[in-house]
């Protein structure tokens, strides 16, 4: 009989551990969770020639900070460029001349868009394109023409 009720106790123990560890990766995931429906957005379209490993959901930060998420990724057929849809916290307001980036946290970190504004008085609204982007730094691409400078010497 106390065999079964330390197997019982562990069991539920780890019942327990099961469901907190779920819990947690859960509240993770969606903690900035911006089409939520007290969070005001508004979408923000840029072309890339190249989106390294940028994937859905991957943050948009200005300064380090996080104001939207990516939304939408797709080929544009005429130009065949990416085209990344961006929906930003209403609270941000970014103007006409800002600019986009492709970053990578740390060396070999996640890949974000990274925004910054710039001088002009008048101000992006829903719909409207980033038209100053900068690819994404792959790091093959990188190593490839380190390799093929240190050849050429």
């Amino acid at each position: 009989m106390k065999r079964l009720t330390i197997d019982f106790m562990v069991g539920i123990f780890v019942l327990i551990g099961i469901c907190s560890l779920a819990f947690l990766s859960i509240k993770v995931a969606t903690n900035f969770n911006i089409g939520s429906s007290n969070n005001q957005t508004y979408a923000l379209h840029a072309s890339f020639s190249n989106i390294g490993s940028l994937k859905v959901s991957a943050p948009v930060k200005v300064s380090g900070f996080v104001v939207g998420r990516v939304t939408d990724i797709h080929l544009n057929t005429q130009t065949y460029q990416a085209v990344v849809t961006m929906n930003i916290n209403d609270s941000y307001k970014f103007s006409n001349d800002t600019s986009a980036q492709i970053l990578t946290t740390g060396l070999l970190g996640e890949q974000y868009v990274a925004l910054q504004s710039g001088a002009d008085t008048e101000y992006l609204k829903n719909g409207d394109t980033i038209t100053l982007t900068s690819s994404a730094m792959v790091l093959e691409d990188l190593i490839g023409k380190f390799m093929t400078s240190m050849t050429t010497k």
